[in-house]
């Protein structure tokens, strides 16, 4: 077993060489093997990022003006020898640097979960067979298959190499990917010429290879350079960055107000300062909603693990809020409407159609011609297709504790499932084969081609890809019997539309004999030199919560596109099954290149069906339909969709079938692939942002409230009906958990049948600003009503203070259940239900309340007196009445709303 290796030595190493020095084979290394390397040099990836220790984290919460305000307030309140208020203002303090300290460290865990999930995987020979491992799970000695659009996971000292050109501006700056080789380079050559090794973090951008992992994690180039290793993502998006400067804005006007007050009380009303001081201090506390930016986020780290539970990994925060919002989902077809588990279901030879049995990809199954099982020794043909199916592939399958499982493209998998099917020799077919070169697939030729000899002096080469493509390169084909004719194009063109038409993708396969001396492969050697063997029709069945997901997106008004590389009679007949409304006009690639920016945005919103497309139509496409303002996710899987899915509003990239670019250019990663989360993470998008739009109109009003409460009795010269320091008892005891309560609120019913919100619409609306004037004048009508009465009935100061400040708590928690249900009535059982957490709040709150209204050692720092029980009624009453105004209000603006504007022309189709 070798040391740590030298990683910088391996491009001046033969690629043998380099396997010697790793003690490893061409094969990979064994199971056994790779789990002590593993063992012995640690996991592959890089070290973490040094962190804030945590009592710096803790202080960092002590840095904002709010916080500054407090404790210069704290300081004079001491000095004048209060330490009642001093020490509630230092709680107030404590408290909310306590809560963010939470937060943040559950953001932090939230990312670092959501990193664990989208740990790349790598594609690696073990036990002389292909499998997929976490990039973690590599060790030196390792050989990994890389192809366009991966992330290097490691440096590799490459093995093989077809076509392969690496982008690696991210070490070298060199814009443009460099072409790699397996021959070595000289030993001191620059880090940009080492055209034998593979880089990790590099981005391979064109053809496959292989190459011998020579070192991992720390010890990479990457991994040597500190500068490169990543930060921790802060927790937070434009619309946090926009309440946090409206906070700090409000915090201006109200220090600004509050001064105006002290010089007016002071010198107009002549009032003791200590007492004016505290009443301002008060004052400040109430108007400033201090505690919004971190509940606003903390709600965001809640739909972050929620999408996370659906399988919708967020990658960047804003895609939340964009999910509220969106209006058209372009989606792939293959794997994310359908299994993505193709089975060869039928194969058009020169004069017969077969069907084919079996099922996923377990090499089982009968192959039948007019009801009966057709024997490959009387159908020459069918070996012919096992042999083309079996030997232009570079899939591998193997049996799983759950069933058989494909290491490689799906397509390839069911190819080799059919090879086994008709030569019954299971998931290796054709073992004596050897493969010499390859021409990988394109998707600019459409094609794979491979070179094999066998041990008894035969070569063949045999072409598999899209039909236009191989019937291109044809000029003979394969009859029944085995001999050999003139083409029927026609015949086979047709062919093509009847497999397609059932749904099926079809593609065709080829051969030609070969020299056994031949050691290379290139396109020269197909055009026009081939015999075509015939069709094969996949199948790959719709995913039943697809179909399920696509009426829920309906309803939802949010129109579903897909965007399919298959032949359009393909692409209608799943887009009938899956339940897409108009499938009567398709839209090809060949015609989206025809037409002009205008006539695409005209006929992109009527066209749900989008064919025979290649990533860059992808583009044009989100570009035409946000141009009819629309608001458009985008799924991608290819280093190719990269463009496309930055340009969508949600790029929304595959988790198990996307290339590590696609993943870099997204939002959003599904880690299932399936269409139907990405229903669910819309739902959860428009719950996250009910639930913000929640915590700001439950917020701004009782703020408002409180605040107006002091302001008019300051104004009008008489004594407060809420001391300060019970203001401050009740900003300690509510923001910290009614507000946050809001945070963890379930989707309201309904929520997936309301149109998307219009595209920018901010949420300080002239509805949300009517609320705050209307709840903030019915508090200070509750409060001073509360307070008179008490004094009308001859109640001592603090009696009737202390009635007027659990008004205002009881208040902010009726309003509280009416803003936990805003589309809806709030005077329902489901609705009066509530949530635990809701409740768990509301109780803590009710105790908190109890305890500083009855407890006498509570009753000597705030300055408070029992309640008698009629009173207390009383006040529950108050709230009731309070409750049943404000939802009358909303039950009245809801039935006499105009209804929404009609979506844009097939955005709800």
């Amino acid at each position: 077993m070798p040391g740590e290796p030298d990683a910088a030595a391996f491009h001046a190493l033969s690629d043998e060489d380099a396997l010697r020095a790793l003690e490893s084979a061409r094969e990979g290394l064994s199971s056994e093997e790779a789990a002590r390397r593993l063992a012995e040099h640690g996991p592959n990836r890089l070290p973490e990022p040094p962190r804030r220790s945590v009592v710096l984290r803790f202080l960092a919460h002590f840095h904002h003006v709010l916080i500054y305000v407090l404790i210069a307030s704290a300081a004079v309140t001491a000095a004048l020898g209060h330490w009642v208020d001093t020490g509630v203002i230092l709680a107030v303090v404590l408290v909310n640097a306590v809560i963010g300290f939470v937060q943040e460290g559950r953001a932090e865990q939230a990312m670092e979960a959501i990193r664990g999930m989208l740990a790349p995987r790598s594609a690696v020979l073990r036990d002389g067979r292909r499998r997929t491992v976490d990039a973690a799970e590599l060790a030196p000695g390792d050989v990994v298959l890389v192809e366009a659009g991966d992330r290097v996971p490691a440096d590799l000292r490459l093995l093989e190499a077809r076509g392969l050109r690496v982008q690696e501006a991210i070490l070298t700056g060199e814009s443009a990917p460099v072409d790699k080789a397996v021959a070595p380079v000289a030993e001191d050559a620059a880090l940009g010429d080492r055209a034998s090794v593979l880089f990790s973090g590099t981005l391979v951008a064109a053809g496959t290879g292989r190459g011998v992992v020579a070192a991992t994690g720390g010890s990479t180039q990457i991994g040597r350079i500190s500068g490169m290793l990543s930060e921790v993502q802060v927790l937070t998006t434009p619309l946090v960055a926009q309440m946090d400067r409206f906070a700090r804005w409000l915090t201006v006007f109200i220090l600004i107000v509050a001064g105006a007050l002290l010089t007016y009380g002071y010198f107009v009303g002549h009032l003791p300062f200590s007492e004016l001081f505290m009443a301002v201090v008060g004052l400040a506390v109430a108007a400033i909603p201090e505690g919004l930016p971190a509940v606003l986020t903390i709600t965001l780290a809640v739909g972050v693990q929620a999408m996370a539970r659906c399988n919708a990994i967020v990658r960047r925060l804003p895609a939340i809020e964009t999910l509220g919002s969106v209006s058209v989902i372009c989606t792939d077809k293959t794997g994310t409407l359908t299994r993505n588990e193709m089975m060869a279901a039928s194969l058009a030879a020169a004069e017969r159609v077969y069907s084919v049995g079996g099922e996923g990809y377990a090499p089982e199954g009968a192959v039948r011609w007019r009801e009966a099982d057709a024997d490959p020794g009387e159908h020459a043909v069918l070996m012919e297709f096992a042999r083309a199916a079996g030997l232009c592939n570079d899939a591998a399958l193997h049996e799983a504790h759950d069933g058989w499982r494909v290491e490689g493209d799906p397509m390839e998998g069911a190819l080799m499932a059919l090879a086994g099917k008709i030569t019954g020799a299971g998931a290796a077919p054709f073992s004596e084969w050897r493969r010499v070169d390859a021409i990988p697939f394109d998707a600019a030729h459409r094609y794979m081609a491979t070179l094999h000899a066998d041990g008894d002096g035969q070569a063949c080469i045999h072409v598999k890809g899209a039909p236009e493509a191989v019937l291109g390169m044809c000029a003979d084909q394969r009859a029944a019997g085995g001999d050999v004719e003139a083409l029927d194009g026609d015949h086979w063109r047709d062919q093509v539309e009847t497999l397609a038409a059932g749904g099926q993708r079809v593609i065709a396969v080829a051969v030609r004999a070969a020299p056994q001396d031949q050691t290379a492969l290139t396109p020269a050697d197909l055009e026009g030199r081939l015999t075509l063997i015939g069709l094969v029709g996949l199948i790959d069945p719709p995913r039943p919560e697809a179909i399920e997901a696509v009426a829920e997106c309906h309803a939802a008004g949010i129109s579903v596109k897909m965007v399919t590389g298959d032949h359009a009679a393909t692409a209608r007949a799943i887009a009938g099954m899956i339940g897409l409304r108009n499938t009567s006009r398709i839209l090809t690639g060949a015609e989206i290149e025809s037409m002009d920016d205008a006539a695409l945005a005209l006929a992109v919103v009527e066209t749900d069906v989008f064919a025979r497309t290649s990533p860059a139509h992808k583009l044009r496409l989100v570009t035409s339909l946000q141009a009819r303002g629309l608001t458009v996710a985008m799924t991608g899987d290819g280093v190719n969709d990269a463009p496309a899915l930055k340009r969508a509003d949600a790029g929304i990239a595959m988790g198990r079938k996307g290339s590590e670019a696609a993943k870099e250019a997204a939002e959003l990663v599904l880690a299932d692939d399936n269409f139907a989360s990405i229903a669910s993470a819309v739902r959860e998008g428009r719950t996250v942002y009910d639930n913000i739009k929640k915590v700001i109109s439950w917020t701004l009003p009782t703020n408002a409230g409180e605040a107006a409460t002091i302001m008019v009795a300051l104004f009008a010269g008489m004594a407060l009906p809420i001391t300060a320091v019970q203001i401050l008892w009740i900003n300690l005891v509510t923001a910290v958990t009614l507000g946050l309560a809001l945070a963890f609120e379930p989707s309201e019913p309904g929520v997936m049948r309301r149109p998307p919100r219009p595209r920018g619409q901010p949420l300080l609306t002239g509805a949300l600003v009517w609320h705050v004037v209307m709840v903030a004048t019915l508090f200070l009508v509750a409060v001073f009503g509360m307070y008179f009465y008490a004094i009308d009935r001859g109640y001592p100061p603090a009696l009737a203070q202390t009635m007027a400040m659990n008004t205002l708590v009881v208040l902010e928690i009726f309003h509280l259940f009416f803003i936990r249900n805003i589309y809806g009535a709030s005077l329902t059982w489901s609705a009066a239900k509530g949530t635990k957490v809701v409740w768990a709040c509301v109780v803590a709150v009710t105790a908190a309340q109890f305890a500083i209204t009855y407890l006498p050692p509570m009753q000597a720092i705030f300055g408070t007196h029992a309640v008698a029980l009629t009173d207390g009624a009383l006040i529950v009453a108050v709230g009731a009445v309070f409750f049943v105004l404000i939802e009358t209000e909303k039950q009245m603006r809801l039935a006499f709303r105009r209804p929404p504007p009609a979506p844009a022309p097939g955005a709800g189709d």
